[in-house]
This record gives C-alpha cells, sequence and structure tokens, in this order.
C-alpha cells in the first residue's frame, strides 16, 4: 500500500508530464500555421520574392519530415524509453526553426524545414504515449486527446503572431525556436524516464505487422490517412470552397474559425464517449457522422444560421475521429509497442496531410471544388469507417 506521500509525488509528477505534453504539442499547430502565414509574405515581390512553386516546395518538405520523424521516433522511444527521443526531437525542431529566417535560397528552406520537421514529428506520439501510459485506468482516450487541444491553441497562438508581425516574418521562427528551446530546459529538469527503457522484452518495427496486429496497424494507417486528407484539407481550403459556394471572403473565414472551435470540443466529447463506451464503438460513430455531415454541406444552405452550425457540429466530429486512432493504438499495442504504433499511424497519416490539400487544390483550380471537395471528404470518412469496422475490437482501459 503506498504511502500519502507517494500518491502525492506521483500525482505532481502527473501534473508535470500532462503539462509537458500539452506544450509540445502547441508548437505543431504552431508551426504548421506560421508557415501558412508566412507563405503570403514571402511570396509577395516586394518582400521575399520567392515564387508559390518554391514554397510549395517548402510547405511538402516540411510535412514529409514530420510524417518521417513521426514513424521513426516513435520506434526509438519504444526502444530506448521515452526521456531522450523526445529531448533529441524537441532540441532539432527548436534549432532548425530558429536558423530558418537566415537562410538565403528556397533549395535550404526546404532542407532546414525537413529537419525541423524530423524533430516536430517526433515529438507528438512519444508524448501521447507518455500521457497515455501515466492515465489513470479508464481515462486513456481523454490522456490522449486533452494534449491534441494544445494543436488549436499553437494555431491560434501562430495566427495572432503572423497578424502581429506582418512583413517581419522572421518572428514567428524567432518566437518559436526561443520557445522551443525553454520548452526543452523544463524537460530537462522535469521529464522522468518511462519505464519501457527498463523492459526486458525487446520488440522491432515490424511486430506491427505480426499475424496479431496485422489487421489493426492496416486499419489504424488508412483511417488516420483518412482522418488528415479532412483535417488539412479543411484547414487549407475551407475558405476557398466556400468562397466558390458564394460566400463572402469574411464569412468563410469565420467558418473555418467555427470549424476549428468545434474541434475542440470535438476532443473533449470524443474522449469521454470513448472511454466510456469503448474505443472501436465511438471511432465508427464519428467517422460516420463526419461523412454524412461533410457530404450535408454539399447542399447549399439559405440560412446562414444554420449553416454555421453545422460546421460547428462539423468540426466536433471530423477533427477528433483522426485523433482517436492515436487512442486506439493505446488500447491493442502492449506498452513497449505503444509509441511505435502512434508514431506509425501519424507517419502513414501525414500523407493524407499532403494528398488532400493538394488534390482539393487541384478541384480549386478546376472550379469543382464546390460540392466536389464535400463529396471527397465525405468518401475519405466513409472508408475510414469500412476499415475501423474490421479492426479487432480492444479490450478497455
Amino acid at each position: 500500500m503506498s504511502s500519502p506521500q507517494t500518491d502525492t509525488r506521483k500525482l505532481k509528477l502527473g501534473g508535470w508530464i500532462a503539462a509537458l505534453c500539452f506544450f509540445i504539442v502547441v508548437f505543431e499547430g504552431y508551426d504548421i500555421v506560421a508557415l501558412g502565414a508566412t507563405i503570403p509574405v514571402l511570396t509577395d515581390p516586394g518582400v521575399g520574392g520567392y515564387s508559390v512553386s518554391e514554397m510549395n516546395w517548402v510547405n511538402t518538405c516540411s510535412l514529409i519530415g514530420v510524417g518521417v520523424g513521426a514513424a521513426t521516433m516513435g520506434r526509438l522511444a519504444d526502444r530506448f524509453g521515452r526521456r531522450r527521443p523526445l529531448l533529441i526531437a524537441v532540441l532539432v525542431f527548436s534549432v532548425f526553426t530558429l536558423l530558418f529566417p537566415f537562410l538565403p535560397s528556397a533549395l535550404l528552406m526546404g532542407a532546414f524545414r525537413f529537419i525541423a520537421g524530423l524533430g516536430l514529428g517526433g515529438c507528438m506520439p512519444v508524448a501521447l504515449a507518455l500521457m497515455q501510459e501515466n492515465a489513470p485506468v479508464g481515462r486513456r482516450a481523454l490522456a490522449n486527446n486533452l494534449p491534441m487541444v494544445g494543436y488549436h491553441l499553437g494555431a491560434v497562438l501562430a495566427s495572432l503572431a503572423g497578424k502581429a508581425a506582418g512583413v517581419h516574418w522572421s518572428v514567428l521562427y524567432f518566437l518559436g525556436g526561443g520557445l522551443g528551446l525553454a520548452l526543452l530546459a523544463l524537460l530537462w529538469f522535469k521529464l522522468p524516464e518511462s519505464d519501457v527503457v527498463a523492459s526486458n522484452e525487446r520488440t522491432s518495427i515490424s511486430d506491427v505487422l505480426k499475424p496479431k496486429y496485422l489487421r489493426t496497424s492496416i486499419g489504424l494507417w488508412i483511417a488516420a490517412f483518412m482522418g488528415l486528407v479532412l483535417v488539412y484539407g479543411l484547414n487549407a481550403w475551407l475558405p476557398k470552397i466556400m468562397g466558390a459556394a458564394g460566400y463572402p471572403v469574411a464569412d468563410s473565414l469565420t467558418m473555418l474559425f467555427v470549424l476549428n472551435l468545434g474541434a475542440i470540443a470535438g476532443l473533449v466529447i470524443s474522449a469521454y464517449a470513448a472511454d466510456s463506451k469503448g474505443i472501436k464503438l465511438v471511432s465508427l460513430i464519428w467517422f460516420a457522422a463526419s461523412s454524412a455531415l461533410l457530404l450535408l454541406l454539399a447542399v447549399p444552405f439559405g440560412s446562414q444560421v444554420l449553416l454555421t452550425a453545422l460546421l460547428f457540429v462539423t468540426g466536433v466530429f471530423v477533427f477528433s475521429a483522426q485523433c482517436l486512432m492515436y487512442a486506439y493504438a493505446g488500447h491493442v499495442y502492449p506498452r513497449n509497442l505503444v509509441a511505435t504504433g502512434i508514431g506509425l499511424a501519424s507517419g502513414i497519416g501525414r500523407f493524407g496531410a499532403i494528398i488532400g490539400p493538394y488534390v482539393t487544390g487541384l478541384m480549386v483550380a478546376a472550379g469543382t471544388a464546390y460540392p466536389g471537395a464535400f463529396f471527397l471528404y465525405g468518401g475519405a470518412a466513409l472508408l475510414a469507417v469500412v476499415v475501423i469496422a474490421q479492426i479487432p475490437k480492444p479490450q478497455r482501459g
């Protein structure tokens, strides 16, 4: 039986882990929006003078780096413990973010963004694995989803910083990299080592493809891919899509805000639902509802109030559906394979983050984004339902 002092120490330690993991995920939301806010300035002939194709190269390198970092760092965290890989990931992201404004060419910018992405992508699977393994019994999905609220907080902070910085875009990277180094110092002093490193049972990345996990792994990868098609496609192009439907630009930007506001509510609601009713059932409901709501958005609405309400509810389901796949990994893989499972789902899913905006951009250019993009997103969510349905139902915990 543990003493009151021991229980107090565990509670305090758990609070530090939760706070640190939350702020780690904040950086992903901040970084993605910071680059989005930078591109219009850098493509301005009077400021950066770069072409749109050059900035597309930089953005693509960043996304690929995040995917590769997620897949590899999750594996390292299961092999060597959580602490060292996480410290390395934050250090790499911070340093290469600070150096970004000094680069003289788009080629170097792409290379540095790739390396920064390796660090950034490596942070999330390790942070989520830490949160899940330190979660109270029956609260694993909540522990997984709460840090993801930090993603949206980071996005808001970056958008505000970008607006304040204006043409002085380098401030965004000095701020992001500097705060990253401050977080690194906190991690160094406050982050404990996970007891995963003390396990005598060694795993390898190929274990996720063993017969016991094969259906689960492939299902999680496809569902995560489809989920990020929705998330990144909508975040990148919703104002343009709704503009094509005849809505004013200001209203379209408000719609994006409402969608993300719904996302924050959805992260909490879906977590409590998954912990209460089971991760598989709630994952199926969340993706099925996403599909239906996205298809409904293809129908013109005469009422602005009704459309805004529908967008809020769509945000509740669409953004948290993909996050549930990371919680799912915590239910189906053993503890010394959880970070690997989350990392691979995140890493492979990142290709959806590339393809979703790219295909939507082609539809915008062709004049078919409304209502075509909503058909695309609705179909992607429906495919996720199909693959999740074949995943074995995990034990609760």
